[in-house]
């Protein structure tokens, strides 16, 4: 079925901005509206991640039994209306951290589970990364529009605009559900440009640790640059928004150059192609001695993280036959590697010495997780062929037995 033109890319542009700007937001209004200390911060955020992990597994999983994304889609945006309708009003940080593990977390979901439709209903490779890109061009707009609001209205303002994109939000998934009924459309997910099968578990098991890995370099990165632009280059604290927002900033065209490059190469073959240009982009910072090359190497880091974030989901896509589950084990990985990437500051700081260490590290890291995922098709064949024969070994036996039970 081909989806209406302007709904997908609605969509996604209000579900990323959705969650663009509540998330970099909600540390300031725990602290604003509820005076919330660094601790409560820190344990709030730590719950509502966790509630958002728990949901994208399991509304995913329930979405996948009934062959409908749309549905919980429109209760997603529901959850982030009245989320932010009661944090408006709430009066103590006890009930707004409820109101977050609670409706916030599994609110969060949507996203995801456009992908899952949009996958459902056999989009082409190359519109799934060009959806992928408005996505991230929310998260580019997002972040400066929130400060933007907050600095001239106040935090509340926060809240109204989150609540008045769930409205539209929720227009347009009931648009696009109205329409996928009266098309009577197949939610099969049998895309017809794949590149990859199905993987057993086992080999499934080893891709989304691999993409942990490569989503905890990325949040290294995010991580420390403040500190490593300060401390190591002696630059203002400006550099680190400028050389990140270099990177997110053309990480949309990227996206959109990777949507064209799906049609010539395979998902494998582009996966390597940017996790090359990671372990490049890693070992260059290891050397940015000034402002001109941190900016520079930006170009690097756009194109890796772009594949990680756009052939990545269309390759779990096509090794996990649950459009919801491949979405959500997806998304998981990026929460997942925020909690490793911690680990990797403080393995590469302390093994060899400095930012320069932990750049070394990431560098490390990108090749383990490059090799794992490049491994995969032949874990995959090794794991099929011993259940063949472990499939040919049984039959005799059951013959035996059968004939046994006969007599």
């Amino acid at each position: 079925m081909r989806l209406p033109r302007l709904l997908v890319p609605s969509a996604a542009l209000l579900w990323g901005l959705q969650f663009a700007f509540l998330n970099p937001a909600l540390a300031l209004l725990l602290v604003a509206l509820f005076h919330a200390s660094d601790a409560e911060v820190g344990l709030a955020l730590a719950l509502y991640n966790a509630s958002g992990f728990v949901a994208s597994l399991v509304m995913p999983a329930y979405a996948d039994r009934t062959h409908d994304y749309l549905r919980p889609m429109l209760v997603c945006s529901t959850l982030a209306l009245v989320v932010a309708a009661l944090l408006l009003v709430a009066s103590s940080l006890p009930l707004a951290v409820v109101l977050l593990v609670a409706l916030g977390g599994p609110a969060s979901v949507g996203s995801s589970l456009l992908f899952a439709h949009l996958r459902a209903n056999e989009t082409p490779l190359a519109q799934m990364m060009n959806t992928r890109a408005i996505v991230s061009f929310a998260w580019v707009a997002g972040p400066p529009l929130a400060t933007l609001l907050i600095g001239s209205l106040g935090e509340r303002s926060i809240l109204i605009a989150i609540a008045a994109i769930a409205v539209l939000a929720f227009a347009t998934t009931a648009a696009l559900r109205n329409r996928a009924n009266a098309a009577g459309a197949s939610a099969q997910p049998q895309a017809a440009d794949d590149d990859a099968a199905p993987l057993p578990r086992g080999a499934v098991a080893v891709v989304v640790l691999a993409f942990i890995a490569l989503q905890a370099t990325n949040n290294v990165v995010v991580s420390i640059m403040a500190l490593f632009t300060t401390q190591r280059l002696g630059l203002g604290i400006e550099w680190a928004g400028i050389a990140l927002g270099v990177a997110a900033a053309l990480e949309i065209p990227a996206l959109f150059a990777i949507g064209k490059l799906t049609k010539r190469f395979s998902s494998l073959r582009l996966l390597a192609s940017g996790c090359a240009v990671g372990v490049a982009y890693y070992a260059a910072m290891a050397f940015v001695s000034g402002p001109v090359l941190l900016v520079a190497v930006q170009v690097l880091n756009a194109w890796f993280f772009a594949v990680v974030a756009g052939v990545g989901l269309t390759y779990f896509q096509q090794i996990i036959p649950r459009p919801g589950l491949a979405s959500g084990l997806f998304t998981n990985t990026r929460r997942l590697g925020a909690i490793v990437s911690g680990g990797v500051i403080g393995f590469g700081s302390t093994l060899f010495g400095g930012y320069s260490g932990v750049f070394w590290a990431c560098a490390a890291l990108t090749i383990v997780a490059l090799a794992a995922v490049l491994v995969v098709p032949r874990i995959s064949r090794i794991s099929r062929r011993v259940d063949r024969h472990a499939a040919d070994g049984a039959g005799p036996s059951r013959t035996r037995l059968a004939s046994t039970e006969g007599a």
